[in-house]
């Protein structure tokens, strides 16, 4: 198993130096060299077996040996430790609830998943590895967690100034020992564009050791493909089941075309979206125009310009017709978001958070068109709570878990800083030295 370039199929690294290089150096991303079908006992035996396994059975392949099985099956027991919740809303839609872990957010398996991989490579390291994160709001509080308690590893967030929620960004600005968030004037894209920029920026690279945890890492973006056998686990691979993903960098519905590349027999894809809605708009014209980024209440999927959609298009061959027909595109607005959040509540008591209700939109969509036996899976991707402004106007019940209501009672901690790169490149070389 190699991972390639996906501009350049020939920039070939292994497991280990993709997952700390994060970026290939011609700003492609990188892409594994093959996604291997998993035996059909397994997809058959799915459930019978715990979720653990079923981590290890995906994810042994990508890692190719790189990592020990030993070491590596108890990085998946540390990565997988709480519960992904099938609850049902109503009639043949259920919520995937991906938010019961450290974060409240889907991401938590990822970072974890990577936090561990780059703690084992970095065990007898002579240098510090530093990671680079731009976040839009739930990726800032999910590596900040994961990271916390390793070794050798610093590292630093960038986020959009006045654009996270008050919880999101007491998750990414109060560890201390070893995560130092920077508050950046600008957009999501702008956060992207440095952490991209220094990653093409051979000369810095020569100096401190730099590696991602956002997505374009594939050690962040594979884990999640564990989330798609779950419903699967509950009703068998005679199922026919359809996931409404919501989207703003794609690294999550990218990773559940992969788990349908493996095999799992999963029907169609809705990548649901906000008014930041590249994709849904490229599959219905063809045509790939990202515009800059709008502020809406689903704030994690303010993604302009979403980096996964370089994946998509490689694991399609760059067929617009082959990608038009796995997934189906929809966007909500701020009104319809809302709108969502307060029907489902009324008439099935289930709180969606902006981003469910989104996909939740998407799903319903889809369905009006879809075969009668097919069910819909939405993915939940972050607790309610992180959204306190928008969820007040849905509901008056207290939410907050209490670990949830410590962060909010901690001192935030944030430089505040421009967007231009030659401020973060000074930052990153004066915290090296």
């Amino acid at each position: 198993m190699h991972y390639y370039s996906t501009l350049n199929k020939n920039n070939k690294v292994g497991f280990r130096e993709a997952v700390i290089e994060g970026l290939p150096g011609d700003n492609g991303l990188f892409m594994p060299s093959e996604i291997s079908k998993l035996p059909s006992e397994f997809i058959q035996n799915l459930p019978d077996l715990p979720l653990q396994e079923i981590g290890f059975q995906v994810l042994n392949p990508f890692v190719n040996k790189e990592i020990p099985e030993t070491t590596l099956r108890n990085i998946i027991n540390k990565t997988l430790s709480f519960d992904f919740p099938l609850v049902e809303i109503d009639n043949n839609t259920f919520a995937l609830e991906l938010y019961h872990g450290p974060s409240y957010a889907f991401k938590d398996v990822g970072a974890k998943f990577l936090a561990q991989c780059l703690d084992y490579f970095y065990r007898d390291a002579d240098e510090k590895c530093t990671i680079l994160v731009a976040t839009s709001g739930d990726t800032g509080g999910a590596v900040a967690a994961a990271f916390s308690e390793t070794e050798n590893i610093e590292v630093i967030i960038l986020y959009p100034s006045g654009k996270v929620s008050d919880l999101q960004e007491k998750q990414l600005t109060t560890y201390e020992k070893n995560v130092t968030a920077l508050e950046i004037a600008g957009d999501f894209d702008d956060c992207q564009r440095l952490v991209k920029s220094a990653f093409l920026d051979e000369e810095l690279r020569k100096k401190i050791q730099i590696s991602s945890a956002n997505s374009i890492n594939i050690a962040r973006f594979l884990p999640q493909a564990i989330y798609y056998f779950v419903p699967f686990q509950i009703f068998g691979e005679e199922q026919s089941i359809a996931f409404s993903v919501p989207s703003g960098n794609y690294g999550n519905l990218t990773a559940g075309l992969i788990a349908q590349k493996m095999g799992l027999p999963i029907s169609s894809f809705i990548a649901s979206a906000n008014r930041n809605d590249a994709v849904p708009r490229y599959l219905f014209s063809g045509n790939y125009e990202p515009k800059p980024t709008i502020p809406t209440i689903s704030n994690a999927m303010d993604v302009g310009a979403p980096s996964n959609f370089q994946r998509m298009l490689d694991l399609y061959d760059k067929g617009h017709d082959k990608m038009k027909k796995a997934i189906k595109g929809y966007s909500f607005t701020d009104e319809q978001t809302l709108q969502i959040m307060q029907n489902v509540y009324k008439e099935f008591d289930y709180l969606l958070d902006p981003h469910g209700a989104v996909a939740y939109g998407g799903l319903k969509e889809y369905l009006k068109t879809a075969n009668k036996n097919e069910i819909g899976v939405l993915l939940e991707t972050a607790h309610p709570c992180k959204f306190m402004e928008t969820v007040k106007k849905v509901s008056k019940e207290d939410i907050y878990p209490d670990s949830a209501s410590q962060f909010l009672n901690k001192e935030k901690k944030s430089i505040k800083m421009t967007a231009d790169y030659n401020d973060f490149r000074s930052l990153l070389l004066k915290k090296s030295n």
